[in-house]
């Protein structure tokens, strides 16, 4: 059941399932929290209490944001956590991933530990070299391109370079819902401003950030030429000790939705030495 929390510039929407400690899931961007629709059941049958949230502007959150920065988002996590009680184990992927980060240097009371799936958490760099690979090539061109002129049809390209084989059973559904939520007003706004925000906000937190870290990246995503060597690069920004890194063989920028068991099964590996 949806329900919604009120917040300065707009309203919230978020689901929460199950009983136990409290995990909350932050989707990425052209998403809302039916990204998260393998996953969740998997957290609340391991004991969990999920708390799925639609991004400001995504899923039935409202529309006419004037912001939709990592740290914008941030503050929205911090404010779910709060109200739900806290603390919790905050999961962000893609942009949230970076905003998780900010979340848990602002806020280190309330998140015990953060998990980021291919996430956007350093500043971005280019060099005319990383496009020779042809993965990267044309993940970024289509994502650009998306993002530049509100571009459906190039999001939908996206997302099929983004999402390797195998996929979802509910591939052809998936797509034409995401398509569908883009088409609503406000909708692809608040995706280009997403998608015109810098993790620089991120990266300038990752030292501050006092909790256990996971990264998890696909070895196929096609954000990064070399996804290993991204996760790496975070794992080393991080406090000495805390950041540790998985990597999901065959996943692209989606490993959560590609290989959900896969996902939690690190999660669960890595809550247990947390709370060890």
């Amino acid at each position: 059941m949806t329900e919604y929390l009120n917040v300065d510039g707009g309203t919230l929407a978020y689901e929460v399932t199950g009983s136990g400690p409290l995990v909350v899931l932050a989707h990425g961007i052209g998403n809302d929290r039916e990204a998260y629709r393998f996953v969740t059941p998997l957290l609340v049958a391991a004991g969990h209490r999920v708390a799925a949230l639609d991004l400001r502007g995504c899923g039935e959150s409202s529309v006419g944001w004037k912001s939709c920065t990592r740290t914008d988002i941030a503050g929205d996590l911090i404010a779910l956590i709060t109200h739900l009680g806290g603390p919790a184990v905050l999961v962000g992927h893609s942009i949230s991933g970076g905003a998780a980060t900010i979340a848990a240097a602002k806020a280190p009371s309330l998140i015990t530990a953060v998990v980021e799936l291919a996430p956007f958490t350093r500043k971005l760099s280019y060099s005319l070299g990383d496009f020779r690979v042809a993965r990267y090539r044309r993940g970024v061109l289509n994502l650009l391109g998306a993002g530049l002129f509100g571009s459906i049809a190039r999001w939908r390209r996206y997302l099929e370079i983004a999402y390797p084989q195998p996929r979802p059973a509910d591939w052809d559904a998936s797509l034409a819902r995401i398509e569908s939520k883009l088409r609503e007003p406000g909708r692809m706004k608040s995706f280009q401003l997403m998608g015109r925000s810098t993790p620089a906000d991120a990266a300038a937190q990752l030292g501050n950030v006092r909790c256990p870290v996971l990264i998890i990246e696909g070895d196929q995503d096609p954000d990064w030429v070399d996804p290993r060597a991204e996760g790496e690069a975070i794992v080393a920004a991080l406090p000495a000790g805390l950041g540790r890194l998985d990597m999901i063989a065959g996943a692209g920028h989606y490993p959560h939705v590609q290989f959900p068991e896969q996902v939690v099964a690190a999660m669960m590996s890595f809550l247990a030495t947390v709370r060890a």
